[in-house]
């Protein structure tokens, strides 16, 4: 049975969700969920952008309250707020691991159209190798 895993932060419009896409394209088998304390309306149109150059379509996607995970069971759960102004979510269902892998909140970048999305890409890039050393030492090495 492939694990399970829960990637949690607060609106679950960016940082969640792109981490979520990458571990579903690191491994297909994988149930892969996320979810946020305080959902927003949408995932940012900026996450879908730039996960879309690399071949990763979150357009289907849409924010989830953790409210909906908590009778689950999971093998991890990942929070993956950065800043020191932000609460991590904690999950109090049943979980065998608890992570955080941290990252600044690419929705607070300020500056031109092209300085934002350059923002939403270097958290993309840190997103996709931080989890795939988490995927390649804690799941695949199981």
């Amino acid at each position: 049975m492939k694990d399970k895993i829960l990637v949690l932060c607060t609106g679950n419009s960016c940082r969640s969700q792109m981490a979520e896409g990458f571990l579903k394209e690191f491994d297909a088998e994988l149930q892969v969920y996320s979810a946020g304390t305080d959902p927003s309306h949408e995932v940012h149109p900026k996450a879908v952008q730039v996960m879309k150059e690399l071949g990763i379509d979150l357009s289907a996607h849409s924010p989830e309250n953790v409210d909906k995970y908590l009778d689950m069971s999971f093998d991890y759960v990942i929070t993956v707020c950065g800043s020191a102004k932000e609460t991590c979510p904690r999950f109090l269902g049943d979980v065998k691991h608890h992570l955080h892998i941290g990252f600044e909140d690419p929705a607070d970048a300020t500056g031109t159209e092209e300085e934002i999305l350059s923002e939403f890409r270097s958290i993309r890039d840190e997103i996709k190798e931080d989890f795939h050393k988490f995927y390649v030492e804690k799941v695949k090495s199981n």
